[in-house]
């Protein structure tokens, strides 16, 4: 019995801090929001663990609008209530 005990405290002693670890990466059910105002808009960029997926847009007199993730992956981004319509994204300059 004393043998079983030792292997058991051993096992939890082992695996504790595991546990710590695994706490510290658990993603968070809540999404991270960033608010900014630009001339007569607010743009409200929503993200989980880092990742954006969605940016709504509010623009004094006009209903508000999400632009989100065309394919999950890259920066392209549609616009949620009309996906056809093309959102320009061109990159003009790059520091690496």
């Amino acid at each position: 019995m004393r043998a079983l005990n030792r292997l058991l405290l051993t096992g939890l002693i082992t695996i504790a801090p595991m546990a710590a670890i695994a706490a510290d990466t658990v993603p968070s059910g809540d999404p991270d929001v960033t608010i900014r105002t630009e001339g007569d808009k607010e743009i409200r960029e929503y993200r989980q663990n880092g990742f954006l997926y969605a940016i709504k847009v509010t623009v004094k007199g006009a209903p508000p609008y999400f632009l989100v993730r065309a394919d999950g992956t890259d920066a392209n981004f549609i616009r949620s209530d009309q996906p056809d319509m093309l959102i320009p994204s061109w990159k003009i300059f790059e520091w690496k």
